[in-house]
């Protein structure tokens, strides 16, 4: 044996020992590290308020949610009515704006209007309704960002937003303050298994594409699809692994300017339009 390979053995033997070692310490102490997730939290589903003109009026109007009191302003009451019919077989209770801050926080722009609502039904993903374009989450937790996408998927005519059951908002203030009166114009389906889920819209006849950037092709060279399910992955991490295997295609947006990657609410308006594009090419 050469001298050259006679200290390569010896070093590669010499850092496998002391490996062992550092492993040994390591089961002894029990410091090894463990991986963490982060948990969301969820509002209780006794004190669900919901604030802000648009979202109010949508929650008001939509006879599948129930309705436990409404508190405004005398100026929000009258700005909530402003030319729109409203269906008001609710309790009204006039407040002062500094009673509007206290049930939702002062940071929240309530804009004199407070409803304490009980939450949406869900639905599952049995009874999705006939639609060509749906919308799943894969653990988006942040919930200004889940409602804004809810917004823009109203906007594109999605049929239905999927979320998991774990790891993603529930409905509240927050969230719903950010789809904009969105939260009640869209069916939002939870569901504890997404790869399951991914299945099983597959069997339906959706194409399932999942928004990712590597080893993805642009979304404009796909050809015409006749139903859409996409998947996009939390903002950070994007598409967990098994999402990315069950998913049909990997697509990506192209972005011809210096800046490569959207907030995950701007990719998701974004990628709707081009699949909502894409799906008229069928029509």
């Amino acid at each position: 044996m050469s001298d050259e390979n006679s200290k390569k053995t010896m070093s590669e033997a010499h850092n496998t020992h002391h490996a062992k070692k550092r492993r040994a310490r390591r089961d002894a102490s029990g410091t090894h590290r463990k991986t963490v997730r982060r948990k969301v939290e969820r509002e209780s589903a006794d004190e669900l308020y919901l604030y802000g003109l648009h979202t109010v009026r949508a929650a008001l109007n939509n006879i599948r949610r129930t309705k436990i009191a409404l508190h405004a302003t005398k100026n929000g009451l009258t700005r909530l009515q402003d030319g729109i019919a409203i269906d008001f077989a609710v309790p009204v209770y006039e407040k002062m704006p500094g009673e509007l801050d206290r049930m939702v926080g002062s940071d929240a722009v309530h804009q004199g209007v407070v409803l304490h609502t009980e939450p949406l039904p869900r639905k599952n993903i049995a009874e999705l309704d006939d639609t060509d374009l749906v919308l799943v989450l894969d653990q988006v937790t942040d919930p200004h960002n889940v409602g804004a996408i809810m917004r823009s998927a109203v906007a594109l005519n999605a049929g239905a937003i999927i979320t998991t059951s774990r790891y993603s908002p529930a409905e509240g203030g927050v969230l719903a303050k950010s789809a904009s009166g969105a939260l009640d114009l869209i069916d939002h389906i939870e569901v504890r298994n997404l790869s399951e889920t991914l299945l099983e819209l597959d069997k339906s006849g959706f194409t399932t594409l999942g928004l990712d950037s590597e080893e993805a092709i642009p979304m404009e060279e796909l050809s015409a699809q006749k139903k859409i399910a996409l998947v996009l992955g939390a903002e950070g991490k994007g598409l967990r692994q098994k999402t990315r295997e069950t998913c049909n295609h990997l697509v990506r947006l192209d972005m011809p300017g210096a800046i490569k990657s959207l907030n995950v609410s701007n990719a998701a308006a974004l990628a709707l339009y081009l699949s909502r594009s894409n799906l008229d090419q069928n029509t």
